[in-house]
């Protein structure tokens, strides 16, 4: 791991990254940031307003601005939008600033995982599946460009896939 001391997780929609964060952040004892959270946060408004209003391209820009504020935290575990990896200047602040974990979920299981959450703005579509498909496409290259580590989401718990990434990044928790 490197010498900075945070871990930031990328993945799809669905992948478990705010659930298997908090468990890795909490083992850590480490502070847990979800970059869409923080957003809602500074705005004042949900993420599927913040589409509607200025588009996907007014989010993004606010998603960039937040990854390069959170990624100069130290000992933190950063769960990041299942976008965030589509612009260069996040995947630079992401893979020179931590270790960078992708948490690699099949389509089968993200249908399932967001199959009934109205908050996916990218998902209300007539055909969820076939957009989700798309995106993996589009996303999974650019995960696998800037992740130190992949971890399959298709085998065990949160807390056991939390555990996993410690014992892969040699980490020792602290409670």
């Amino acid at each position: 791991m490197r010498s900075e001391g945070s871990i930031f997780l990328v993945g799809p929609m669905g992948a478990g990254k705010t659930t298997i964060g908090r468990f890795l952040a909490d083992m850590l004892s480490w502070r847990f940031i979800d970059s869409d959270h923080e957003i809602e946060l500074k705005t004042g408004a949900s993420i599927p307003w913040i589409f509607e209003k200025e588009g996907e391209d007014g989010f993004r820009r606010r998603e960039e601005a937040m990854i390069a504020e959170l990624t100069q935290q130290r000992n933190v575990v950063l769960a990041t939008g299942g976008g965030a990896v589509m612009r260069r200047a996040n995947r630079l602040a992401l893979q020179s600033r931590g270790t960078v974990v992708y948490l690699y979920t099949p389509v089968a299981m993200q249908i399932d995982r967001t199959a009934h959450d109205r908050n996916r703005p990218l998902l209300q579509t007539a055909n969820p599946e076939a957009r989700l498909r798309e995106l993996f496409d589009l996303r999974d290259p650019l995960y696998r460009e800037i992740a130190d580590l992949i971890i399959p989401t298709t085998d065990g718990s949160a807390r056991e896939l939390a555990q996993k990434i410690m014992q892969t990044l040699g980490l020792a928790p602290l409670k």
